[in-house]
């Protein structure tokens, strides 16, 4: 399959984000039943994954989803939907107190927090003969990337091939951009989710959240702190997957929009992307932030990018 280049139904990149975000997706959960399965990935931590399988299985799919999201993401849905449809497995994995699961921890999560999502690719490493792929979404992007730079030597093992959308690989310039007056609006939602999160763990009041108008303050109060990075800044540095590329043994393939307003492109021309074998970049001029949204018959360009990529993948083994 040959997926041709994107044509952008829209040019503005708040359209593409906004209405990418809205957008219906066909939808197969009523035909490709829904599995939930809890995995214990720490002695207090259970973490979700729902899991959807065709009758012949080609390989693994783990999507991840971005910052304030659950497997229940339109982008993942409509991605399972191209996977199962070429004979792939999915597996939508929920981030810690993602997706209804407050209650099953006694942490947060954070955009570098790979441990849960190593867990459960070793546990379907010892289900699966076939490929296991990951792909991220926006965070979720981070998260695969740094993983998969983590395992080093040993990624091949695990892993086919990391797959990551709009990703910030770059934290802290990524939360700067966020805090441009462009931005405002997706500024508001996020913090506003996160806050719902939070406080839906009983762990936090909304009288903790006085004061905190954009991502890095509650990452600064809450995020970093929890996990023992002191600050914000030190977290963003720390936890950024640009950090880990050189680990990187499996393929990568990043996705990106030239004009997505909450991660600045240029990250994407680092050295250590630029100059790394194993990541292949596909930048488009149009597309926003996780939109993408083509001209018919190629509405969902995305899903039929990465699932190219993936079958081309799964062939050459």
């Amino acid at each position: 399959m040959t997926v041709p280049p994107f044509d952008p139904l829209f040019r503005n990149p708040h359209l593409q984000t906004i209405l990418g975000h809205y957008w219906k997706r066909p939808d197969f959960d009523s035909r490709f039943p829904i599995e939930q399965r809890l995995y214990r990935t720490d002695a207090d931590v259970q973490v979700l994954v729902e899991s959807q399988r065709p009758a012949e299985v080609r390989g693994e799919i783990v999507m991840v989803h971005g910052l304030e999201g659950s497997g229940r993401a339109v982008y993942i849905r409509s991605l399972s939907r191209a996977a199962l449809s070429a004979g792939f497995a999915v597996h939508r994995f929920n981030m810690r107190t993602c997706g209804g699961t407050e209650h099953l921890c006694q942490t947060l999560y954070h955009g570098g927090l790979t441990s849960d999502l190593l867990t459960v690719v070793r546990e379907l490493r010892t289900e699966s003969t076939g490929p296991i792929f990951l792909v991220g979404f926006s965070l979720g992007g981070n998260v695969v990337v740094k993983l998969a730079g983590e395992l080093g030597e040993r990624g091949p093992e695990l892993l086919a091939g990391v797959c990551a959308v709009s990703a910030p690989l770059y934290l802290g310039a990524c939360s700067r951009r966020m805090g441009k007056f462009d931005n405002r609006m997706y500024q508001r939602r996020f913090v506003r989710r996160m806050r719902q999160r939070l406080t839906a763990t009983g762990r936090y009041s909304r009288r903790d959240f006085a004061g905190l108008t954009s991502v890095m303050d509650v990452d600064d109060r809450f995020t970093a702190p929890s996990f023992g990075f002191g600050n914000a800044a030190n977290y963003y540095h720390v936890q950024s997957a640009i950090g880990y590329l050189e680990g990187l043994r499996v393929p990568v393939l990043l996705i990106y929009s030239l004009d997505d307003t909450l991660v600045p492109a240029e990250i994407f021309d680092a050295q250590a992307i630029v100059g790394n074998p194993w990541i292949e970049r596909m930048p488009t001029e149009h597309g926003g932030h996780l939109g993408f949204l083509g001209r018919h018959p190629h509405r969902f360009w995305l899903d039929s990018v990465v699932l190219e990529w993936v079958e081309r993948r799964t062939a050459n083994r």
